[in-house]
């Protein structure tokens, strides 16, 4: 019983379910609590206490994790590596799996770390920071750098005093850096697709790295000019993707079984469909996955896949019931008409003897007898969905502009024509007018070049509009006309 004003003593678990259990109901407690209505005061000692449990709950699940991976415990699923398994178990991404494999090995090697963190005396990610600090002393000082950083810890210094601290241990006990290492061993990137294509990049880069991407980033990613409002972060990623591109454009990159690099676009039909100026234009899908205006990028090779749409294939089904029977579902056979066409379950099995029929006349037809898409249907699935993904066409590399035009372009604008833009050629693409999918024509007067970001962003996606006038000017408007930018004076002279 306890007495006003006292707080009730926290109950001690038996076993590591009850832990579990109780450390589970605790945070699904303050999950599911109204948090606005408790004080600011509340609040911070709540987010300082969270922060001492994240803490505590790196330590704990590394230590279980490391006698799991000991113990071969993974092997009992039959996985071949504690990463793997927790993928598998935990749902979580291969990056977390490696993260907390790696905090299994890191806090081994520092065990006054795993201390401090197993009683919430540091966060996770100071504690990160100290045991790669320590890792570059020699071995036999890191366990006492590790106490020093630290008691400096809880003492109350700040992260910046505690790099000082450890960049004088590391001068007096390290002694010289004969092998110059710059975090050389250490350095990995990392390139994960997301949805559609997307993807997300991370890594760790050595100061050479570092310094010649920031160049890149900081010689691409400068404004365009005052129409120009993209953020920081996304000005770097154009400029990551635009070196990329001139990187492949320049021929300078080894090939890749035997064939020049090249970009490759997978877009399906529907996407395909859905382009301006497509015949059919129903498909609801929100474009080819490179973005608007990278179909006029000669380095993009174009692959359209298909897949098999159950709609589109019961209305075809239902259609070859009114006038095929059940045995026509092999090829060759003459189609007779079905007596018994009121009978559900005769009617059930004749719709799905006509489906095959038409899966497999339709992957006959786009990749032949033998085919991938035939193989795909026959080996790995026999239902309607054998192959959910059929290769429908296959482009090729090809300048839609003679080389001769691409000159003549290059020869007369000099560098991007938006207005304002002084990117050079190298940096630009030939831009249509007046868009092939409207009829404009591949000419001098319906061409003028536009660096990659007013080409594929203020044109293709932001909808600025440009106007090449007989006098060698342009005028640049912006969506809904509220703005009009005019270049100068018409380029010089073609030498």
């Amino acid at each position: 019983m306890c007495l006003p004003g006292q707080v009730p003593p926290v109950p001690v678990p038996a076993t590591a379910a009850d832990a579990v259990a109780m450390a589970q109901a605790a945070l699904g407690w303050l999950a599911a609590a109204d948090a606005g209505s408790l004080t600011t005061a509340e609040q911070a000692d709540c987010l300082r206490a969270l922060e001492r449990a994240g803490s505590m709950h790196t330590a704990a699940r590394a230590r279980v994790l490391a006698a799991f991976t000991a113990q071969g415990g993974y092997e009992d699923d039959g996985h071949g590596t504690a990463k793997t398994w927790l993928r598998w178990q935990t749902r979580v991404t291969g990056g977390a799996a490696g993260g907390a494999v790696g905090w299994a090995r890191r806090l081994a090697a520092h065990p006054a770390v795993a201390e401090a963190l197993a009683a919430g005396e540091i966060s996770g990610s100071w504690a990160r920071q100290v045991c790669a600090w320590t890792g570059l002393l020699p071995e036999a000082k890191r366990a006492d750098a590790d106490v020093i950083l630290l008691s400096a810890a809880r003492g109350g210094a700040d992260l910046l005093d505690l790099a000082g601290l450890a960049e004088e241990m590391r001068r007096r006990c390290a002694g010289p850096d004969r092998d110059g290492d710059d975090g050389f061993a250490d350095r990995g990137v990392r390139l994960d697709q997301t949805f559609r294509g997307a993807g997300q990049l991370a890594g760790d880069l050595t100061p050479g790295c570092a310094a010649a991407l920031g160049a890149v980033l900081e010689s691409l990613g400068k404004k365009a000019g005052p129409e120009d409002t993209r953020t920081r972060r996304q000005r770097d990623h154009d400029a990551l993707e635009e070196a990329c591109r001139r990187l492949v454009a320049s021929g300078g990159l080894p090939g890749r079984a035997g064939q020049a690099t090249q970009i490759v676009l997978h877009m399906s039909l529907n996407e395909l469909r859905g382009l301006p100026g497509a015949a059919q234009a129903e498909a609801a899908w929100p474009g080819p996955a490179a973005g608007p205006g990278a179909d006029c990028d000669a380095a993009i090779v174009p692959v359209v896949t298909g897949t098999v749409d159950p709609v589109v294939l019961d209305r075809l089904a239902a259609a070859l019931l009114r006038g095929t029977s059940a045995g026509a579902a092999r090829p060759g056979q003459t189609a007779r008409p079905d007596p018994a066409a009121a009978d559900a379950a005769r009617r059930q099995r004749a719709e799905r003897a006509a489906q095959q029929l038409v899966i497999a006349a339709a992957a006959d037809l786009l990749s032949g007898p033998g085919g991938l898409a035939s193989w795909l249907r026959t080996a790995l699935a026999p239902g309607p969905a054998a192959a959910p993904s059929l290769p429908l066409d296959t482009g090729a590399a090809t300048d839609t502009i003679p080389a001769h035009l691409r000159r003549a372009v290059t020869a007369r604008d000099r560098h991007c024509r938006f207005p304002g833009c002084q990117q050079p050629p190298a940096a630009c693409q030939p831009h249509h007018i007046v868009p092939r999918s409207e009829g404009g024509p591949t000419c001098l007067t319906n061409l003028l070049l536009l660096c990659s970001f007013h080409h594929l962003i203020a044109v293709h996606r932001w909808g600025w509009g440009i106007t090449l006038h007989p006098d060698g000017t342009v005028t640049a408007t912006s969506p809904g006309r509220t703005r009009v930018l005019h270049s100068h004076s018409p380029p010089a002279q073609a030498a």
